[in-house]
């Protein structure tokens, strides 16, 4: 697993030689200020950051999990043939992590104690669980394979305490959060109490990586931005509250003043993402020069070294053939808001549209005389579960699936599409959601009127019923 110590060294005179992309001589000699706080890092021989997304293996050869304290790297666990993807408690006493016992045991969520290092396993099962992140009130959530792909799951009881630790049993009350045919894989819990996740775009049927958000009960989903594009992911949120993320080549973040992305000068590099904020406002990210090389663990202060030449990017730790990635800081932390739950224990869902003509793609100049929803059969087919009338004003309200995948699409009054979905989204059982438009996106805001929908009814029309699928109209997919 470990190539020939002659590679090694052709590879690391290589790295010295482009100092100008942001790789300079091995800075391990950072100012004690920098690095006060111990770090947990994952060390793997190989690591595929969007396996996951596809189904597959991030961590193909294995991988282990490393404390850093005071510039030295050592085994925070010992007896797996794989740990990764740590995430430390709210109060710096805890770590979450994914783990293997054997390499044919599936990944499973473990709980290590910092204190005496004891562990204690909280979630099992066949499928592989991985990602853990902790949430509030004693809960915690993560992603498991099922055969649609991964899938975000809360696991845990609501406890009386905000600060509570994971209750033992957690494994036994799981609630599945997304519902889709494609994978979601957890990236972080904002201080909102949203839960940022990855998944492909469009939603539930794409290949390009996008960041998505969900509330801790599953319900509420949506883009975080609209401006798609390029594939984005390993998102974190700074003290600040912006999110920072990779394309791959650069990084990003998003603001709350801005619509959509905003670029970050740093120095050139590939980036795995999943960055970790120091006290001192200072980033731990995972670069390598490129393809063929390996992620270390990097020091970097935004906005500074930029310049041609400088080692803007100053080396914590470099393991010889494995990339270092997923730094985490052992630190206490703000807890997020704890999300209280508004679903009612229903077998469906209610929806609002304020203004169907609205769209990030543009509006729509008269308003659709229909809405279809449809969902899929149990063989994984598109299905359409009825039409509903659309007001002038574009408003309609309905009652739709719950817990399945759906997603509309807006006809005139011949039955024509005059605009779709391409993906698709759900709705959790009890939901009452209500939406400014057709994918409008977060910088819209509805107009402040009563719409028409409910000046003629209060009462969604039942869209909850499944029709036999030859009645179904099938239409290229265009997207969530």
């Amino acid at each position: 697993m470990r190539p020939p110590a002659r590679v090694l060294a052709m590879a690391a005179s290589i790295v010295l030689l482009i100092p100008v992309c942001g790789f300079g001589p091995d800075a391990a000699e950072n100012s004690g200020k920098n690095l006060d706080a111990d770090i947990i890092v994952t060390a793997a021989p190989a690591y595929e950051p969007l396996a996951a997304l596809k189904g597959g293996e991030r961590f193909p050869k294995g991988a282990q999990l490393l404390l850093v304290h005071a510039g030295k790297a050592e085994p925070l666990v010992t007896g797996f043939w794989a740990a990764a993807d740590a995430n430390v408690s709210f109060d710096a006493k805890r770590v979450l992590f994914a783990g293997k016992q054997a390499a044919s045991d599936p990944w499973q969520i473990w709980e290590l104690t910092l204190k005496d290092h004891s562990l204690r396993k909280l979630i099992a099962g066949a499928g592989d669980a991985i990602r853990p992140f902790y949430l509030p009130a004693g809960r915690l959530v993560y992603a498991r394979r099922t055969a649609q792909g991964f899938q975000l799951e809360a696991a845990g009881k609501d406890a009386p305490a905000a600060i509570a630790a994971i209750d033992a049993q957690a494994g036994s009350t799981v609630l599945p959060l997304s519902y889709l045919p494609g994978s979601t894989i957890p990236d972080d819990v904002l201080l909102d109490g949203r839960i940022l996740f990855e998944a492909g775009f469009p939603l539930g049927t794409g290949s390009t990586a996008e960041l998505f958000l969900v509330y801790s009960d599953g319900s509420g989903v949506e883009s975080y931005r609209c401006d798609h594009g390029r594939a984005r992911w390993g998102g974190k949120q700074l003290a600040s509250g912006d999110v920072v993320f990779t394309h791959g080549a650069s990084l990003a973040r998003f603001t709350s003043p801005l619509a959509h992305e905003a670029p970050i000068v740093a120095p050139h590099a590939e980036y795995a993402g999943a960055i970790a904020e120091t006290a001192e406002g200072d980033w731990l990210v995972s670069a390598r020069a490129g393809a063929g090389t390996h992620f270390a663990l990097k020091l970097w202060e935004p906005g500074s070294g930029l310049k041609a030449g400088s080692a803007a990017l100053k080396t914590v730790l470099a393991e010889s053939g494995e990339d270092v990635v997923e730094p985490v800081v052992v630190a206490p932390r703000t807890r997020p808001k704890h999300h209280p739950s508004g679903l009612h224990d229903w077998s469906y869902a209610n929806m609002m549209a304020l203004d169907a003509r609205q769209s990030r793609a543009g509006d729509l100049k008269v308003a659709p005389a229909q809405v279809r929803l449809e969902t899929l059969d149990a063989q994984g087919h598109t299905a359409v579960t009825g039409t509903a009338p659309v007001e002038a004003d574009g408003s309609f309200l309905v009652r739709t699936p719950a817990d399945r995948p759906i997603r509309f699409a807006l006809l005139d009054a011949k039955g024509a599409v005059l605009r779709e979905e391409h993906g698709w989204f759900w709705i959790r059982r009890g939901e009452q959601r209500y939406c400014v438009g057709c994918h409008t996106g977060p910088e819209r805001s509805p107009e402040n009127r009563v719409p028409a929908v409910l000046l003629r009814t209060t009462t969604p029309v039942d869209l909850t019923g499944v029709k036999a699928p030859s009645e179904a109209q099938h239409a290229k997919p265009e997207g969530n």
